[in-house]
């Protein structure tokens, strides 16, 4: 079975969407029974590495190096040149509809994956109707495809609500080798500039407005010594409080690793998680993690492995961050270990999400009857 992932989501800086991709390269480039391929936007045509396929695209300007791709007959012809038996797409914008037409030439199934929450994220950042512009849309195109992929229960629940019926719910995952306890490095705080005592807390990604950095540093600007900020994904250039470090977008895994068990604890201020791969990255790490009640990150973050703050709210965040060490971390972080070794590993997320994949090249197979995509949320078991 020949699975081909579109997307411009693969840059550089790439957040949880290229670290989801190239995680599933990995996972199947370990059975005989599947191929995969990655086609994707890039500064040259060629394939700069096995199952890597990418097509030369303009940069975005301001767009955080990811690039647009523009020719559409060139893209339609290289999918369909890869005769794929399913199509997944990773994004809602232009490739989605190419895939759609390749799938329906080649008689072959197409998925979507709902990484983002597009029209709750339009709405809150432009106006009420633009996020209601935005669901008509995501709600026109998802239609058309044979699943969707939610990554969250509240984001299948929000398909659901735009009109949405094929959705299944299929969790992220995280590499529990990499991110492991034992990446601890007790030289960080030294390394930084820091005392041995600094009450460290980390957030890593993208420093995208819908991450809230500001909030997140005039938290650390009201809580003062010794608490510290260390932040991970940006440029040193950046405008700090005092107690704030930058470092620069960790390619390695093992680096992020690195930096995520060295600290205290994870703490994010985002309010629009569809999943949240950074807070499972930190809990299998056995850290704690401070977030906010709003988006995904709830269904993961519970009082067993960290605290819960309100959301645009930073004397509440603050608060939270001091009720977290005046618990056992020790306990939470275990706790978060647990929880991604029992549901979270990619061997699992994955596993379940090839038996999906199957599911569907069957319904589509010329000797199978072909039935109507299932009106049910599907939880991953």
């Amino acid at each position: 079975m020949h699975i081909v992932d579109v997307t411009l989501f693969f840059a550089p800086h790439s957040g949880g969407v290229k670290r989801y991709l190239l995680a599933k390269q990995r996972h199947f480039a370990t059975r005989t029974d599947v191929r995969h391929t990655l086609l994707v936007p890039g500064p040259h045509t060629g394939a700069p590495a096995p199952g890597l396929i990418e097509l030369a695209s303009p940069r975005i300007p301001f767009g955080g190096g990811y690039r647009l791709p523009l020719h559409v007959r060139e893209w339609a012809a290289t999918l369909q040149g890869l005769k794929p038996d399913l199509i997944e797409v990773a994004d809602p914008y232009h490739l989605a509809w190419i895939a759609l037409g390749v799938a329906e030439r080649l008689g072959v199934p197409a998925v979507a994956f709902a990484h983002s929450d597009l029209a709750r994220l339009f709405g809150d950042r432009f106006a009420p109707s633009i996020g209601r512009a935005a669901g008509i849309y995501l709600r026109n195109l998802y239609r058309r495809f044979d699943c969707v992929f939610a990554p969250s229960r509240l984001i299948a629940e929000r398909l659901t609500d735009l009109g949405v019926a094929n959705i299944a719910v299929q969790p992220l995952g995280v590499d529990g080798e990499a991110f492991h306890p034992r990446r601890t490095d007790p030289g960080l705080r030294r390394e930084l500039g820091l005392a041995d005592d600094t009450r460290l807390l980390v957030f890593a990604g993208r420093m995208a407005r819908e991450k809230e950095i500001p909030l997140l540093l005039k938290t650390f600007e009201r809580l003062g010594a010794p608490y510290h900020l260390l932040l991970v994904g940006g440029e040193r250039h950046e405008p700090l409080t005092a107690n704030a470090t930058m470092l620069p977008y960790q390619q390695d895994s093992i680096g992020l690793a690195r930096l995520l068990a060295s600290c205290d604890a994870l703490i994010h201020a985002g309010r629009h998680e569809t999943f949240g791969m950074i807070v499972i990255e930190a809990m299998a790490c056995a850290r704690p993690v401070v977030a906010v009640r709003a988006g995904a990150i709830t269904e993961l973050v519970g009082a067993d492995v960290g605290e819960v703050a309100e959301p645009d709210d930073a004397a509440s965040l603050a608060d939270a961050v001091r009720r977290l060490y005046g618990r056992d971390r020790v306990t939470m972080g275990a706790c978060a270990r647990e929880r991604v070794q029992g549901s979270y590993l990619w061997e699992r997320t994955l596993s379940c999400q090839l038996q999906r994949y199957t599911d569907l090249v069957h319904a589509h197979a010329p000797s199978a009857a072909i039935d109507a995509p299932s009106r049910e949320v599907v939880e991953a078991s």
